[in-house]
């Protein structure tokens, strides 16, 4: 192939090439060859794959100035694109957009590197246009349907005929495909779906959840997979497997948890050391591969949790039912036993099939007022001592972690409590107790000894990857520190996890460290699916995946697949691994853009649950500190974790904005606003449609 021919040229190149010296390279002459030589160059431009110079010259593209990713637009006209390859944001303001609109493919020239928070670039070109569907409002006029697009950043105008709207009327949410073009920034439509009446409770979290394709309901052929289920475990169901259904096994979650992944078990042994059980759903025995049932899994990728409802990756008879880890009724499992000494080594453990029984169905809540205030409750008498002798272990675990260099940002997260309606009614911070953090202990344990069993086979294996932290990035955050007046001593070129452990642990008692930690979590690589095994940078781990949550998870449901095939089945032919090798390609890369896509579901639900909480607390004042500092404003973070924008267009004075130190500046007053400083605020403006919330500055504190 010609284009191969070319990228294997470009590839041993230090410098940039004209046509004819690539056609003299590849050894073209006559005139029809040099004709394909210039098609196929034109095809990997369009493609991005090679880059075309003002001064008519080629190269790769990874070698140019410019980047290719894709665009995440933002509800305030800005955005970021999202480099393939990197894991790594550039920053684009409104005015470097160039027509782009969220889920472009784009090139992306850099620009500027000076803030700590993020490289600035502009968008030059668009490669290719995702969005094929959209969700907004119809309204007609004469006879005509027009759509007014929940995405206020979509400048689209889409006509619907009336014999496509589905017999939609004014104020109907909808889902609408675009059919045509009709001229520049005009389409034709069809109605794909009606989501309901605009004004019907849950329409609003419905239609940000199609905006990001996520389906909340299960297609026909996964129903009729559905009759075929169990809804209780059978006595064939139990050959092969180790009957754990006498031993102390429990499961402990949020209050109002329906899907139950893992449980837990613990004893002491008689050299001091602990047998720690973790017992997972074996999901894989009941959503086998090549079932429409898996294909639909894998396609949703993730279960996606909103205030008032989850969408989930399984349906309800498994994710609730037979899967769900119930109490005081029989279920599969894959059990991961460790035996643990007193520093937190693992020092022996069997990963194997079994069949448990749930004691009891326990609640962090009640499970925190034991561990916590020595409180026990009704019905948990029988387990108060294991649950000690788990928050011993526990301690030991992260101590353990600690002392090899596991970071913890300790980063609060809000949660919105909403009435049967939909309404939100207060905003708090979710708590993260003794019980919370006990879970998670034994879970990580679980996840790194299936890692590190699987990988020592050297087989085909789906891993959970955080990479180090570019070192430019931590001295840009370091500098920005010392704008603040701190300064940090030691040696940064090592970003070993250990480093900064260092660094986390010096701005702990700052008074900005809830807003430093996150400013620093944002300049951390984000964890992937990969079938390397590149370890995980925050837990310090070398060798990590996800096992645990095979219910809301895909990548654990085929780690599930994978124990079954290798230990159990002991399939570990060229041809397995070679399906394998293949299939985890997609796996792994898929299921992390369908993270991605619900994390950012989960955050516009968010954004919007909390405008509408704020519309009804207009003109009332909170305490707040400066979270980030732009051209056209600062955005504050009030102690619940709501963040508003005090707009400089808002104030009294005139600002000047230094980017390399993030501070504005009032030209007469001189009074100078910068990160992490305390603030009075009013809320002059929200408002749900639009996902934003305007304070003005009462007083700096």
């Amino acid at each position: 192939m010609i284009k191969d021919q070319i990228l294997e040229l470009l590839k041993g190149q230090d410098h940039a090439l004209t046509l004819i010296e690539i056609a003299d390279l590849l050894g073209t002459s006559t005139p029809e060859d040099l004709r394909l030589l210039a098609v196929a160059l034109n095809e990997l431009e369009k493609t991005a794959m090679v880059y075309h110079s003002h001064k008519d010259k080629y190269m790769l593209l990874e070698d140019s100035h410019l980047k290719k990713g894709i665009m995440r637009a933002n509800k305030k006209g800005f955005g970021f694109v999202d480099i393939e390859g990197e894991n790594e944001d550039i920053y684009i303001a409104q005015e470097n957009m160039n027509g782009a609109i969220h889920d472009d493919v784009v090139l992306v020239e850099v620009i500027s590197k000076k803030d700590v928070n993020r490289i600035e670039g502009r968008i030059v070109k668009i490669l290719k246009r995702e969005l094929s569907t959209f969700v907004g409002e119809i309204y007609f006029q004469n006879e005509i349907g027009h759509i007014k697009l929940d995405d206020t950043k979509l400048k689209l105008d889409i006509e619907i005929p009336k014999k496509k709207n589905l017999g939609a009327v004014d104020g109907h949410k909808v889902l609408v495909k675009i059919v045509h073009s009709l001229g520049k920034n005009r389409y034709q439509g069809e109605v794909l779906k009606i989501l309901g009446h605009k004004n019907d409770p849950g329409v609003d979290i419905l239609s940000i959840v199609y905006k990001y394709n996520i389906n909340d309901q299960f297609p026909d052929d996964v129903q009729a997979e559905l009759l075929d289920i169990p809804e209780e475990v059978r006595e064939e169901d139990f050959k092969g497997r180790r009957d754990l259904r006498n031993d102390m096994i429990f499961t402990i979650d949020g209050d109002d948890t329906k899907d139950i992944d893992d449980a837990i078990s613990l004893e002491k042994l008689e050299n001091g050391n602990y047998k720690l059980g973790v017992h997972i759903a074996d999901v894989s025995y009941y959503v086998k591969e090549g079932t429409a049932l898996d294909d639909e899994a894998m396609d949703r990728g993730t279960s996606v949790y909103l205030v008032d409802r989850v969408i989930p990756m399984l349906p309800h008879q498994l994710s609730n039912g037979i899967c769900s880890l119930n109490p005081n009724v029989d279920r599969l499992a894959i059990s991961c036993v460790m035996e643990i000494d007193d520093t937190g080594k693992v020092v022996d453990y069997d990963i194997f099939e079994s069949v448990i029984k749930s004691r009891i169905q326990m609640t962090y809540k009640k499970v925190n007022q034991i561990l916590e205030e020595n409180v026990i409750p009704e019905g948990y008498e029988p387990y108060a001592s294991t649950l000690h002798l788990m928050q011993e272990l526990s301690e030991i675990l992260r101590k353990m972690r600690h002392q090899r260099g596991a970071l913890d940002f300790d980063v609060d997260e809000a949660k919105i409590l909403v009435d049967e309606t939909g309404k939100p009614t207060e905003v708090v911070l979710r708590n993260r107790g003794v019980g919370e953090k006990l879970i998670e202990d034994f879970m990580i344990a679980a996840n790194e000894c299936v890692a590190r069993h699987i990988f020592f086979m050297e087989l085909p294996f789906v891993y959970r990857v955080h990479e180090y932290p570019k070192e430019e990035k931590i001295r840009n955050f370091l500098a920005f520190l010392g704008t603040l007046g701190y300064q940090v001593t030691g040696d940064f070129k090592d970003t070993r996890p250990k480093t900064l452990q260092r660094l986390l642990e010096f701005l702990h008692d700052k008074k900005e460290f809830a807003i430093l930690s996150s400013l620093l979590l944002r300049n951390m690589q984000k964890a992937v699916y990969l079938p390397q095994n590149l370890g995980h940078y925050g837990l310090a781990s070398d060798c990590y995946t996800h096992f645990t949550s095979p219910i809301r998870r895909y990548p654990d449901t085929t780690v599930h697949r994978l124990l079954h095939t290798y230990l159990f089945d002991h399939d570990m032919s060229s041809k397995t691994i070679a399906h394998w090798e293949e299939k985890l390609l997609y796996v792994t890369e898929h299921s992390s853009a369908k993270e991605r896509a619900s994390i950012e579901c989960e955050r516009e639900v968010d954004d919007m649950k909390m405008a509408e909480y704020m519309e009804e607390h207009i003109g009332e004042e909170y305490r707040g500190m400066i979270s980030s500092i732009m051209s056209f404003g600062m955005f504050i973070q009030l102690d619940n974790l709501i963040e508003g924008l005090v707009p400089l267009r808002d104030m009294d004075d005139f600002f000047h904005y230094d980017e390399e130190t993030m501070t504005l500046t009032g030209e007469k007053s001189h009074m100078v606003y910068r990160i992490g400083d305390v603030v009075k605020v009013k809320v002059i403006r929200a408002s749900k449609e639009e996902k934003t919330i305007d304070f003005a500055i009462v007083e700096k504190l």
